[in-house]
């Protein structure tokens, strides 16, 4: 079955599509740093533009569709981006004005339904069956969505439509950009079965490898190999999950309330860096930021992890969970250090470090019992005063000492 007879794309679904079966839609932002860009530069809009640092070596954020045509795509090296697409016009982001329409994007998510699920800044899931009654069939509350944005916001999307979250993301997937894909759910296997296997959740590059030395190529491939056989040759839970997402069963539900699973941030330096001096730094630097997010998120976490990545792009990851949980950044310093120090590369090029709190937990969990003899340390009063210097005067209020010292020395080379 051809995906014009099991969908209508633009403004409106086609005349005939069945959603009664689809209360879930995925929304989809259409290169979303970068269309937030074009707004304020709309003479770039036809031309490929990279959202990226145009002098560091960091990744691209987002691209435009001109720029996807060489190739280009979001996480790439900006130094491959580059030479994929030399002509493109590369725009340094701007991270404020992302979350100010991330937020009024969602604000239109949740005035149709409470029921809101947002999986990353540019994208959400949505169970619009409460919201039936009041407004319509799903695929016409997906095509007021898209209109409300567009108005609102004068950035596109993509909605898909569908009787589970699977099925929903693939579709806003396959309509990109500025398409809108209803998959009736009597329609979900022959929406499913010829797409590639590496469409399915699960599936990265070892695990198609894999699938393509067992003769899978689709997903229809898949669904005809017995259960058994996958999972004796994937592992119990892989081989099972697969399974069933090649039919299309997919039983989660929208969860308004996910809580965050982890905080973190990473770095990636203009040039390799060798020096444990500013390695350490950079973990402080970091670590700092990972504690600020947690105070203001309210959590506290008990597991610290710190990402390496050495100049030949290899990727190591060491972590330690902590007796208590912590929002403290020197303490989540420390650690880091440690973990930096045990993973014996003090004295090797890294390319790029990130420091993240893992095992997530309400802050009010965070209260403990002093040993006798101990002494309070007073970091995280001392940490939560800085907050709130911050919160008054700018980021540049307050400034760890070492991290002053470590900008002196680059101005003084």
């Amino acid at each position: 079955m051809s995906r014009k007879q099991i969908t209508g794309i633009g403004p409106a679904p086609r005349t005939g599509a069945d959603d009664s079966g689809c209360p879930i839609l995925h929304v989809d932002m259409d290169a979303f740093f970068a269309s937030v860009e074009l707004l304020e530069r709309p003479e770039l809009r036809g031309r490929p533009v990279i959202v990226g640092s145009p002098a560091g070596r960091g990744v691209v954020l987002s691209a435009t569709y001109e720029a996807r045509a060489y190739g280009v795509h979001s996480a790439m090296p900006m130094s491959r981006a580059r030479r994929l697409c030399p002509q493109a016009v590369i725009i340094p982001p701007g991270h404020g004005k992302y979350s100010e329409v991330s937020k009024g994007v969602m604000e239109i998510f949740h005035a149709i339904t409470p029921l809101v699920e947002p999986i990353a800044s540019d994208e959400a899931f949505l169970d619009v069956g409460g919201a039936r009654r009041r407004l319509g069939p799903p695929a016409a509350i997906a095509a007021m969505i898209k209109e409300q944005v567009l108005d609102r916001y004068g950035i596109t999307c993509s909605v898909g439509v569908a009787s589970s979250k699977f099925v929903a993301k693939l579709a806003s997937k396959q309509c990109k950009p500025d398409g809108l894909l209803v998959v009736p759910a009597g329609e979900v296997v022959a929406f499913l079965h010829p797409l590639p296997v590496s469409a399915l959740w699960g599936v990265g590059e070892r695990t198609e490898q894999s699938l393509v030395r067992l003769g899978i190529r689709t997903v229809g491939d898949l669904a005809r190999v017995p259960p058994g056989t996958l999972q004796r040759e994937l592992g119990q839970a892989v081989g099972g999950h697969l399974a069933a997402l090649a039919w299309g069963r997919d039983e989660r539900q929208v969860s308004a309330h996910v809580p965050d699973k982890s905080i973190g941030n990473e770095e990636t330096f203009a040039t390799d860096v060798d020096d444990p001096g500013v390695i350490r730094r950079e973990l402080l630097r970091l670590s700092e930021r990972v504690a600020a997010r947690m105070r203001k998120g309210g959590h506290v976490g008990r597991t610290v992890s710190v990402k390496l990545r050495r100049a030949d792009f290899t990727t190591i990851t060491r972590s330690r969970t902590l007796r208590e949980p912590t929002d403290v950044a020197q303490v989540i310093y420390a650690t880091a250090c440690e973990l930096f120090q045990a993973a014996g590369l003090e004295r090797v090029r890294l390319r790029l470090v990130g420091v993240r709190m893992e095992n997530l937990r309400p802050a009010e969990e965070a209260t403990r019992q002093l040993s006798l003899g101990e002494r309070e340390t007073g970091w995280r009063e001392a940490e939560q005063a800085m907050d709130k210097a911050i919160r008054r005067f700018g980021p540049d209020a307050v400034v760890p000492a070492s991290l002053v010292r470590g900008k002196l020395d680059e101005i003084e080379t």
